[in-house]
């Protein structure tokens, strides 16, 4: 596959069965495929996207995460807006705290605004997802209800020395759901299709790009693919420029079973993965990317 499959999720939003079935079929085929696709018709508004690109909450300095297996630091640094519990006072309790940002005032309210789009837009491509897995259309919606998502708003600075190793991130996999992006609006992200080969991943300016993250893989028995993905370095004559990338990772609730699904396990494909729960499995992938220690 030499390019990223486009989907419209207004043709699962539009109230006509052919459309919905067919938005369906395009983006569990392209999860199957290649685990990324292109996305127009979210709920995100442009300006939305305008005002917000001017630990485990607030800012993570330039290259303290590194990606699973490596030393090298990667050549961002972020900030992270998480869930904004509603009514459940033992979630509100387990995660951190969001960062207030006096400085700025609008900051955290249109990060809250652009977490809750995010969030809504990737309900109904879970949604999609679990028809295509023949599951109940709702199936994903209790786990993912003040699910431990995570907004992030990346910079990749300007390159000043020669990097040692070191690119803006490195090959990984995502460990949540799934992962809704924005700002692959040029060259930089590049995904590994099944043949091995590096492929830009790029979308049009109204587009998300969406990818499939290792908690979906498991729990669909590698149906779905968690594809392995990177960011790399500009050529040296754009050294001198940033890069901006907001993804959202939807994350579940710590208790949501990631067990093989029955329905995905067969003779030809006997189960892959041992039974864990969606906190337990992050906890284990935050200690491997160096985010928090053992």
């Amino acid at each position: 596959m030499s390019s990223i499959p486009s989907v419209d999720l207004r043709d699962y939003t539009s109230g006509d069965p052919q459309q919905k079935e067919k938005f369906i079929k395009e983006i569990g085929n392209a999860f199957e495929n290649i685990g990324f696709v292109a996305l127009s018709g979210h709920f995100l508004s442009d300006e939305l996207v305008k005002d917000l690109i001017g630990g485990q909450r607030g800012y993570t300095s330039f290259g303290k995460e590194h990606a699973k297996g490596r030393k090298e630091g990667d050549l961002k640094e972020f900030w992270h807006f998480g869930q904004f519990v509603e009514d459940d006072p033992a979630l509100e309790a387990e995660y951190p705290e969001n960062v207030v940002v006096k400085e700025l005032p609008e900051f955290n309210e249109v990060g809250k605004e652009t977490y809750k789009m995010l969030e809504k837009t990737a309900r109904y491509v879970l949604r999609a997802l679990a028809l295509h897995l023949d599951l109940s259309e709702t199936y994903f919606d209790e786990y993912i209800k003040n699910g431990n998502s995570i907004l992030r708003p990346i910079h990749y600075p300007p390159i000043l020395n020669e990097p040692k190793n070191a690119v803006r991130a490195a090959a990984h996999g995502d460990i949540n759901l799934i992962t809704l992006l924005m700002g692959a609006h040029g060259r930089g992200l590049q995904v590994q299709n099944h043949k091995g080969e590096w492929v830009d991943a790029i979308a049009s300016p109204d587009q998300l790009m969406i990818n499939v993250g290792d908690m979906l893989s498991r729990l669909s028995n590698d149906k779905l693919k968690s594809t392995v993905h990177r960011v790399i370095n500009p050529p040296r004559e754009l050294w001198g420029t940033s890069r901006y990338s907001i993804p959202f990772f939807m994350h579940p609730i710590s208790g949501m079973p990631l067990n093989c699904l029955e329905n995905c396990i067969n003779d030809e494909h006997p189960r892959q993965f041992e039974d864990i729960t969606a906190g337990e499995f992050l906890n284990e992938r935050l200690i491997e990317l160096g985010l928090i220690k053992k």
